[in-house]
This record gives structure tokens, sequence and C-alpha cells, in this order.
């Protein structure tokens, strides 16, 4: 497809798009403000419908904003020019369970028999924390999101079971109500937090010890806020140990053109 001359007007979502195919490899949290983002999941066809259910299953970590069809890179819902294969800035590839390459893009590994997930983000309610004034600490110091392995285990669907993974972002205690209030109205981008403060009731041994992202430090008057995070399949496609998958690699998403507000309940 042919590129819009420099200088075009382009919507900041393509805008993101463009950069993630000129090589840019990034955190995405904070870009393209306003657009919503997508978590990835790449299956051949024989498991996609097990992972679909999957999803239906788990609504909290998986919501599904977006389905390709089989073979086909494209998902116009989402953009109109979107190019799964090429439109992240980083992907993972995945072998028997386990991460064998990190490209800037799968040309080289799309298939014909392949279909693409992209499920809801909790970047698209960080914008509402924002707009009410609540700090997000991982933004506000330009890393990615800390995420965590938990205890808490996902309804099984075929060879895909295994546990939540959940994103934190800490809070004062009153920002945390406010925060419980804003992300329910967001249900296709995880909604409301599935556990406040106690990482230990959940499993996560050390909070300064993420499984995925980066550490961010928890003041003596704030608690961690969990919420289900959409590198749940990641966890769940190493516990299956499934033959071959694709992901994203995690805080660098799909930026798509839908509107964070058009995903709002309220």
């Amino acid at each position: 497809m042919a590129q819009p001359s420099p200088g075009a007007d382009l919507l900041p979502s393509v805008a993101a798009r463009h950069a993630c195919r000129a090589g840019m490899a990034a955190s995405t949290a904070g870009v393209a403000n306003g657009f919503v983002q997508g978590n990835l999941a790449i299956l051949p066809e024989k498991l996609a419908a097990s992972f679909h259910r999957f999803c239906q299953l788990n609504p909290k970590p998986c919501p599904i904003i977006g389905m390709s069809d089989v073979g086909d890179p494209r998902i116009p819902s989402l953009g109109i020019d979107l190019d799964i294969r090429t439109d992240l800035p980083r992907y993972r590839v995945w072998r028997d369970g386990e991460v064998v390459e990190e490209p800037t893009d799968i040309m080289a590994h799309w298939r014909d028999d392949l279909v693409a997930f992209v499920l809801g983000c909790s970047f698209s309610f960080e914008e509402a924390l924002m707009d009410d004034d609540l700090p997000i600490r991982h933004i506000e110091r330009n890393v990615r999101v800390p995420m965590y392995r938990t205890n808490i285990a996902c309804q099984a669907s075929g060879p895909f079971a295994g546990p939540m993974v959940v994103s934190m972002r800490p809070f004062k205690p009153a920002q945390a109500i406010r925060a419980v209030q804003i992300t329910s109205r967001f249900p296709s981008v995880h909604g409301a937090p599935v556990h406040l403060g106690l990482p230990h009731s959940i499993g996560i041994a050390d909070i300064a010890k993420p499984d995925y992202g980066d550490a961010v430090p928890v003041e003596a008057d704030e608690i961690p806020v969990f919420w289900a995070c959409g590198v749940t399949p990641q966890a769940v496609i190493a516990a299956a140990r499934l033959p071959f998958a694709i992901t994203h690699a995690p805080g660098l998403m799909l930026v798509t053109d839908l509107r964070n507000k058009q995903l709002a309940v309220l």
C-alpha cells in the first residue's frame, strides 16, 4: 500500500502505526492519546475456536475488540490500512511455549492458516484516569506498566488454561476508590480492578519484581491496584506449550483507530 507523503495529515493512530512500520520499537503508553490500543494473539486456525471460547469464558483479561479472517493480516474494523504483520512496535514468536524471537515485524512468520485476535488494553482507561487527575506512575516515569502472573486461575478451553496476569498501578486509597468507579465504565478494556492491596494473596511474592514490564515504586501511603491484563494469553501459551503462536511484546501494543470514548458504557 502506498504511504502518504511526508507532512500529510494523519490520525495520531495511523501515524503511530506508520512509525512502527518504520522501525519504532518503544512502549506505546501515552502514544496517540484518545485511541484504543490492543493486545495481540495470533494462532493457527485449528486453535482459533478454542481460544475464542477461552476469551468468552475470561472476559476480564481477554476482551476481544477485533479478529481477523483466516490468513488475512487486515482487521478493517480497527483501522482501514492496518496490517497486523507490521504495525506493532515488537512481537513475540512462540514455539513449544517458549519465546524464540522478538522481531519488529512478522512478515517472515505469517502463514495462510493464522487468525489474529486483538484484545482490549488498559491503556484505554488510563486516559480516563488521567482526565480525572489520577497519576499513572509508569507513564510519569516513562516505563512499561508492571505486570504479574497471579494464582487466579482462568477458566479453561481446550489447551488454553493457566493463570491470570494483572497490571498494577499504585494509588492513595481515595484515588483507588475513584479509579474503581472510572474503570468500571470500560468493560471492554478490562473494566474494574480484580484486586486491591495485599499482593501476596493473589500469588505475587514481590511487588518490586514484575513478571513483565518494569517495576514502579509503591509509596507508604499508597496501595497497589490490580487490573486483569491482556498479557494473560502469553502466560496461557507458555503453560500450554503451544507449538506455534505470535503475540505482542508486553507494553508494546497495537494502536487502533477506535476512540477510547467509544468503549465507555456510561
